[in-house]
């Protein structure tokens, strides 16, 4: 995306992952290919501003736009964030009709655009309604999704064992992976252009159009 960012000639870059997630130990660009973006970001003068869990949380923001991806009704959220209780993140909601847990699977590969996805189920027939959903890395929340009664859960990045402690809990996933959330790029974009117009900020608002996931289904 820096790349991208400095070829279009760009100044800023809203992102949804902070561009140092971890912490830099040194600024040694040659050793590291994420220090050396580091550089580049200074070189180029080019200002960043990450909106991450404070997008996961708002109304109308991340979760708002998975559910939508999926054509969720009657949307509520279910996860308090422990600094503000009424600020949730996660979103569980009715499909328009039940599908089969497998068939729930295959839908959402196609609506989420990906290679593949994960099931984690004992029970690949039984038909499902009740969606609960979280972008990102959800797994360590997967007995507060259970909690709104949902029949599956819809979450990135579930680890082995995690997955086994899913299993053992009764509760069916499905984990399209961490790149769904590049749902945010048009949705952020077509809000920036609305708010330039609407506050004369007279901005030019690229979609980064790389596609970052790591991961292909072969």
């Amino acid at each position: 995306m820096v790349d991208e960012a400095i070829a279009n000639h760009v100044d800023f870059i809203f992102a949804h992952h902070p561009v140092m997630f971890r912490p830099a130990k040194n600024l040694d660009f040659d050793a590291d290919p994420q220090l050396a973006m580091y550089g580049k970001i200074v070189a180029n003068g080019i200002t960043v501003y990450a909106a991450h869990t404070n997008l996961d949380n708002a109304p109308g923001g991340m979760n708002d736009w998975l559910a939508e991806q999926l054509q969720l009704t009657n949307v509520t959220s279910w996860l308090p964030n422990p600094d503000n209780p009424e600020v949730k993140m996660g979103r569980v909601g009715q499909l328009q009709q039940p599908l089969s847990m497998r068939s729930f699977a295959e839908y959402c590969k196609q609506q989420f655009h990906v290679g593949g996805v994960r099931l984690v189920s004992h029970e690949q027939d039984k038909l499902v309604q009740q969606v609960a959903i979280l972008g990102g890395d959800g797994g360590k929340f997967f007995r507060d999704a259970q909690a709104t009664g949902a029949d599956v859960y819809v979450t990135g990045d579930v680890y082995y064992h995690t997955g086994h402690d899913m299993l053992a809990a009764g509760l069916s996933v499905v984990d399209p992976g961490h790149h769904i959330e590049a749902v945010c790029i048009p949705k952020v974009a077509a809000m920036l252009r609305q708010w330039s117009t609407q506050y004369q900020w007279h901005l030019e608002v690229l979609e980064s159009q790389p596609n970052t996931d790591p991961f292909t289904f072969v």
